[in-house]
């Protein structure tokens, strides 16, 4: 099996977190992983960790326009059958992480699927577990599944290079919504892993952050699904959240 898989790591001034991402990769069994850091020209001591822990990866450091023009230069830069984007402080959960997704994802088929999807773990800054994500990914998924949310976290959502637009920079928090949301409309197969495809840090949004992010995703939703399928969904969720 060699097939490549690109990973991407996108990062800025992220010394506190990368070790964590920057372990993970390096510490996987499967050898045919090409790895993409592409950093916001840091000035404290990531590219240092970089260059200790990943020497072999491609390392691009200069300005840009914030994290999607990042992702854009990362599938620029990507040569593999595979994209996957694995942030600063995000880790894969285990050593044969991508060995074992891709056995298994050859195992159901004789050909390997458009996408590959999994669940996501939280974690701390302790790397402490603090259990899955409150939406979980659908034993069937198509591009008219995040109608109900974002199902598939974005770290653990893998996908053909071929199928990949670059991100829409006219959204400033919910690209990786609507970018899932393309490609799973130019995908025809897709293949669920039964574990975690990824270990997600969860710091928190600010308050401010989090109004301009449910904003955005509501335009995301509005201009995929329509207006009216967009406005039920959210008052279904908001009749959900009232009754727990």
């Amino acid at each position: 099996m060699d097939i490549k898989v690109s990973i991407i790591t996108v990062c800025y001034q992220a010394e506190q977190t990368i070790e964590r991402t920057l372990r993970s990769v390096s510490r996987q069994t499967y050898p045919h992983i090409e790895y993409i850091i592409i950093d916001g020209a840091s000035r404290d001591n990531t590219l240092n960790l970089v260059h200790e822990i990943s020497p072999q990866a491609i390392c691009i450091s200069e300005p840009d326009k914030g994290i999607y023009d990042a992702m854009n230069k990362g599938l620029r830069q990507a040569t593999g059958e595979y994209v996957w984007f694995l942030n600063a402080g995000d880790a894969l959960p285990k050593e044969d992480t991508v060995e074992t997704m891709l056995a298994e994802a050859l195992s159901k088929d004789k050909e390997l699927p458009d996408i590959i999807y999994g669940d996501c773990m939280l974690i701390n800054e302790h790397d402490e577990v603090l259990g899955p994500r409150r939406l979980r990914p659908p034993h069937q998924l198509n591009w008219r599944s995040f109608r109900k949310g974002m199902l598939v976290c974005h770290q653990s959502f893998i996908a053909r290079r071929e199928l990949c637009p670059e991100y829409d920079l006219q959204y400033r928090f919910s690209a990786d919504i609507d970018w899932c949301i393309k490609v799973m409309k130019r995908a025809h197969s897709y293949c669920r892993i039964d574990a975690p495809l990824s270990l997600y840090l969860h710091e928190g949004t600010t308050t401010n952050n989090h109004r301009a992010s449910l904003i955005e995703r509501f335009r995301v939703m509005r201009s995929h699904y329509g207006l009216c399928t967009t406005i039920l969904w959210h008052f279904l969720f908001l009749f959900l959240k009232t009754k727990r």
